[in-house]
């Protein structure tokens, strides 16, 4: 029998297939598992599908970075959203991904060396924790503050002569919180000072919560040169499947990009990124009507999960972005045996914050994406009924 590789068996075994199965072993199971929006593409998107069909040449492989039009679409959209200018004359290029995940480990494979160090504040994401190990990189974790805050001054003494990037996520998986602008120019400037990449995930840039405000490093005049950002359709549009992300990097990093592009997957999936047009062009009023939708849903689990935090059950950090909260449990047992007893007897489904480098205290994230003003009340019901139970004995 084949052995599995050093750097397979030193990665975490994925937690979202874990839960999967427990949910699929215990049926009408209600999920704040897996970070899923409960909607799908807009009518735009699927119209561009007769599109792509209609021209028999566009069943061979297209263009590696993704078909033109696409990359001009994004274009305008980082200029108009993001105020991040993208081209030949300012030091960037736009590349089209299967899925955010995939724009992360192109960076990872183009940045790092066996043995380099990626910066990650934890709580992390763990599939990014999970490409830099397969990447026979080192992830050097550096925790947050009370409320999920960046530690600048950790971040700093993080840094070693190994460093290749400095890795923030917000909106924030898994912990939903949102960080300042002026943290992330700190960390922007920190990755200046030391010839380092500020990696930047804006795959949540939309879900904002309670007036907070979404920022991108791209967009500080001279950042180009050594900020990659990266960005997802999968939450945004509900193309979770269809695996279209996309990347701006350096253009100094075109060539090695081009070539991890090309060995990874050749191109992105072109019938997606068909779809991925016209979901840009009918953006607006569907956005609008899903985030308002979801805002719905979030004061349903806002005012659920407020009764542990009085009862001193839990501690709740604030959560202004993305469809997520991750609780600290006062109890000493695990998270993941706290999850499994909440699906095996109480029929709701949860991630252990263990998952996400959480040590130290236990913690589960609740996602409330998938969830409807329909089922809201029952999901989130049957969570806090469970933990009651858990938490007091």
């Amino acid at each position: 029998m084949p052995a599995e590789s050093r750097r397979a068996a030193a990665t975490q075994a994925p937690i979202i297939p874990a839960i999967a199965d427990l949910i699929r072993r215990h049926p009408g199971t209600i999920s704040l598992g897996q970070g899923v929006v409960g909607y799908g593409p807009p009518p735009a998107a699927t119209a561009q599908i007769a599109r792509f069909l209609a021209d028999p040449g566009l069943h061979k492989y297209q263009p590696v970075a993704g078909i033109p039009a696409l990359r001009e679409a994004l274009a305008q959209k980082l200029a108009a959203e993001n105020q991040i200018p993208t081209g030949e004359s300012h030091g960037n290029r736009i590349m089209v991904t299967a899925g955010g995940n995939q724009a992360f480990i192109n960076a990872v494979f183009a940045l790092g060396d066996p043995g380099d160090e990626f910066i990650l504040p934890t709580p992390y994401y763990f599939n990014q924790e999970m490409a830099v190990t397969l990447a026979n990189c080192r992830p050097v974790l550096v925790p947050t503050d009370a409320n999920y805050q960046l530690d600048l001054a950790a971040l700093r003494a993080a840094i070693t002569p190994r460093t290749r990037a400095i890795i923030t996520v917000s909106p924030n998986n898994p912990t939903g919180a949102v960080y300042p602008e002026a943290d992330l120019r700190a960390v922007n400037a920190l990755c200046a000072e030391h010839g380092l990449t500020h990696l930047h995930d804006e795959a949540y840039e939309y879900f904002l919560h309670d007036g907070a405000k979404h920022f991108s490093p791209a967009s500080i005049p001279g950042a180009a040169a050594h900020t990659i950002s990266l960005y997802s359709m999968s939450k945004t549009y509900g193309f979770a499947s269809w695996r279209i992300g996309w990347m701006v990097y350096p253009a100094a990093l075109e060539a090695a990009l081009r070539k991890i592009q090309d060995t990874l997957i050749i191109c992105p999936p072109v019938i997606s990124q068909f779809a991925a047009l016209g979901a840009l062009t009918d953006s607006a009023h569907y956005l609008r009507d899903k985030l308002r939708d979801l805002a719905a849903v979030r004061l349903v689990v806002g005012r659920e999960l407020a009764p542990l935090l009085t009862e001193e059950l839990a501690e709740i950090p604030p959560a202004h972005g993305a469809f997520y909260f991750l609780p600290r449990l006062r109890t000493t047992r695990s998270a993941m045996e706290i999850a499994e007893e909440l699906i095996r007897d109480h029929g709701v489904a949860v991630i252990p914050g263990s998952a996400f480098g959480v040590t130290g205290s236990c913690t589960i994230r609740v996602a409330y994406g998938a969830l409807t003003t329909a089922n809201a009340n029952d999901g989130m019901g049957r969570l806090v009924r469970g933990l009651r139970k858990i938490l007091r004995g």
